[in-house]
């Protein structure tokens, strides 16, 4: 019985081998061959978004079940390096029953207290979960894997089956006649575990029925190994990122304009093909930046083709509501009130609502930017810069306090030699040697105007490399952005960006699929000390009673947080964001070269103002020419409802889908708008099937969510 995961590979093998496709359907229909996992790839556990890894699940097990008429029960990475805390509930809203790893038995500090459990996620989902206690997905069935299997295996008394993935799993190949020869002799052999060949859907329901009670995992399960697949190869990390918010934008304005529009047709071909292509390259070899050179020049040029397809999508999306002169576009779930700019480049500040938009006019403008010398002002932050370029102050005006420790915004080059594994691995020693960048070839007043100041730093280093930052205030928001493009000339190296906060905070908060995850930030323990980087998404934050900052992103994922308490007995809470690396293996050339991203520090800032702040960094308003203003497609009344993509049904029905999730860690109500005549709602797992009747009053869809609660809303129009 032979166990293959991944759609995207079956689907290659239908439209390229057909005398082989024919036979694996054939096989399947015999019970020989398993479709396993239920996801477009074995994608990377940590850095795809919420919504991507739904729609791995959506595209997977669609596939499965429209080829071979089965619904996998399973998720199946045995090989990804780590796994975020949001997977139980997603896995479960897709129809799964178990989860399926091994990879964190690679561990290098603590050994995982389990190998059969229920892994509890953010929202309180539990899902059945087993780690084989043989260690390998290369299982060869020797006597000394059976041995150590059971010698290893942790739950002895409670339960007495365990999984062992067996043959040539790197580089393919399946089992050989000599692996199920050993099967086969293993099968009731004296002195050893019993083997039984079976479909991994048997064995888990035999391991929960003999084992209902197991323990429970809490949280995320981190890989104390392979923490650099957080950064290296930065941009096939940016690309991923842009494209899972380029798809956002073409879905929620192709859904506004099929219900606006007479004559315009929802592009469902180009979105599900476009779609496939960024979760095909979430393989969890290409978006943690470990494969060859080859792989990330291809991933890199097919990130500009998706965006090039998804900017001309939404420009005719846009363009299908007519026009009538310039509008803003804002495809973020919160209200916006920014400054932005013109085509001319001159700044505008505007307010545009959440999923909607507004005419390219002036809003009443906040009070206005003023620029001192190296001092940017605008009312709510005043921002002192030092002679060196680094941020020697940031004052926040509304609270009447100072936000730094030390000089912020501090740029230290690591020397980064890894033990073992250069593209996967930084290992805890490359705290030991660094540099501090201080040397400032230039810092520069380039914008001054009543809208936004922006002074520029450049800094030239190492082995010819070169770092420009352009740090902005703009008029009515304490946000303070760094736009930073590097000429990457370093060789095992990595560039940190850190942010030394005057905070006292027990733990640090940072965004992960559909929600966020709390880290602390002292290391009582090896499980924590082990945690010395993490990952995170768009946003990480740290607080004490009564204020918070965070620190925002547009691509980058890897990041560290210490604290030190100083000599007058206060605590210096510091994020350090990892902004590139220079590993030499697998690919010698790997991040060398051109490299432009934002980041943003913004004081004051509750988990509310983190995610609000993270979408509008992510998802820049949009100009375009329109008529009109049609209502958005959806709004939302309620504090901690946060929609994460609109779109219309899969099944080309015409039903608008809306996915919510509850965003602050706390209980949440309110009520879904739709700017179309609802004529009726339900409430469906991730693949649009209906599970219950969703109320509607007044209108509007009543909405309640548990903490981090995901909800899929199917909407049917008037």
């Amino acid at each position: 019985i032979f166990a293959c995961s991944q759609a995207q590979q079956y689907e290659w093998v239908r439209d390229n081998y057909p005398k082989v496709w024919a036979r694996i359907q054939e096989s399947v229909k015999n019970g020989q061959w398993a479709p396993v996992g239920g996801m477009w790839v074995e994608s990377d556990g940590n850095l795809p978004g919420g919504e991507a890894v739904a729609r791995q699940f959506v595209h997977g097990k669609r596939f499965f079940m429209d080829h071979f008429g089965i619904e996998t029960k399973g998720v199946w990475l045995p090989d990804s390096f780590g796994y975020n805390a949001a997977y139980p509930q997603i896995a479960k809203l897709a129809g799964n029953e178990w989860f399926l790893t091994q990879k964190i038995s690679w561990n290098q500090t603590n050994k995982f207290p389990h190998h059969t459990f229920w892994w509890e996620g953010i929202d309180g989902t539990r899902i059945f979960t087993h780690f084989p206690p043989v260690d390998t997905y290369n299982a060869r069935f020797s006597g000394e894997e059976m041995s150590r299997a059971v010698r290893n295996y942790q739950e002895k008394g409670g339960a007495s089956r365990s999984l062992a993935p067996f043959g040539w799993g790197d580089g393919g190949g399946g089992p050989t006649r000599e692996i199920m020869e050993r099967a086969r002799r293993l099968a009731d052999l004296e002195g050893s575990a019993k083997v039984v060949v079976e479909h991994p859907d048997e064995f888990f329901a035999k391991a929960r029925e003999e084992y209902p009670d197991a323990p429970v995992w809490v949280g995320e399960l981190y890989l104390e190994l392979h923490r650099a697949t957080y950064t290296s190869q930065a941009r096939t990390k940016q690309g991923n990122r842009r494209s899972e918010h380029l798809l956002r934008e073409a879905e929620l304005w192709a859904t506004t304009a099929a219900l606006h529009a007479p004559g315009y047709s929802y592009p469902y071909e180009k979105l599900d093909r476009l779609w496939k292509t960024v979760l095909l390259h979430q393989f969890h070899d290409i978006l943690p930046g470990s494969s060859i050179a080859w792989v990330h020049r291809e991933a890199e040029a097919e990130y500009a083709r998706v965006a090039r397809e998804l900017q001309a999508l939404t420009a005719e999306a846009m363009a299908a509501l007519g026009t009538g002169g310039p509008r803003v576009f804002n495809t973020s779930p919160c209200d916006r009130a920014e400054v932005i700019r013109t085509a001319d480049g001159a700044p505008v500040y505007v307010q545009v609502p959440a999923s909607g938009s507004a005419p390219l006019t002036d809003a009443e403008p906040p009070q206005p930017v003023t620029v001192n010398g190296r001092t940017l002002d605008n009312g709510l932050v005043r921002v002192e810069f030092a002679e060196d370029g680094t941020l020697a102050s940031v004052y926040d005006l509304r609270a009447g306090r100072e936000v730094l420790a030390e000089p912020g915004n501090l740029l230290r080059l690591h020397t980064d030699l890894p033990n073992y594994w250069d593209a996967w691995d930084i290992d805890k020693h490359y705290k030991n040697r660094y540099t501090d960048l201080l040397d400032a070839s230039s810092v520069t007043v380039v914008e001054q105007d009543p809208l936004l100041g922006a002074i520029r730093v450049e800094r030239d280093f190492g082995k010819g490399s070169k770092i420009t930052q352009t740090i902005t205030v703009r008029a009515g928001s304490p946000r303070i952005d760094i736009e930073t493009d590097i000429d990457w000339h370093e060789t095992e190296k990595i560039l940190k960006a850190a942010f030394p906060v005057d905070i006292r905070a027990p733990h640090s908060s940072a965004e992960i699929q559909f929600g966020h995850i709390q880290r602390p930030t002292h290391t009582n323990t090896s499980w924590e000390a082990a945690r010395f980087e993490v990952s995170g998404h768009r946003w990480v934050h740290i607080g004490e009673p009564g204020y918070g900052v965070a620190v925002i992103n547009d691509s980058t994922y890897g990041h560290d947080v210490s604290r030190t308490v100083r000599e007058d007995g206060g605590t210096t809470t510091t994020v350090r964001l990892s902004l590139v690396r220079a590993p030499r293996i697998p690919d010698p050339e790997a991040d060398q070269g051109r490299h432009r991203f934002t980041y943003a520090l913004l004081p004051g800032a509750s988990i509310e103002d983190a995610v609000a702040e993270g979408y509008a960094l992510n998802l820049p308003l949009r100009v375009a020419d329109a008529a009109g203003a049609p209502e958005p497609v959806v709004s939302v009344e309620g504090e901690g409802v946060t929609v994460e993509a609109v779109k219309l049904a899969d099944d080309t029905s015409g039903d608008v889908v809306v996915r919510l999730y509850e965003s602050r860690g706390g209980r949440a109500t309110g009520v879904l708008r739709t700017g179309f005549p609802l004529a009726g709602a339900q409430i469906t797992d991730l693949l649009e099937r209906p599970l219950e009747d969703a109320e509607i009053a007044d209108g509007g869809v009543p909405v309640t969510l548990r903490p981090f609660q995901i909800l899929t809303l199917r909407l049917r129009r008037g």
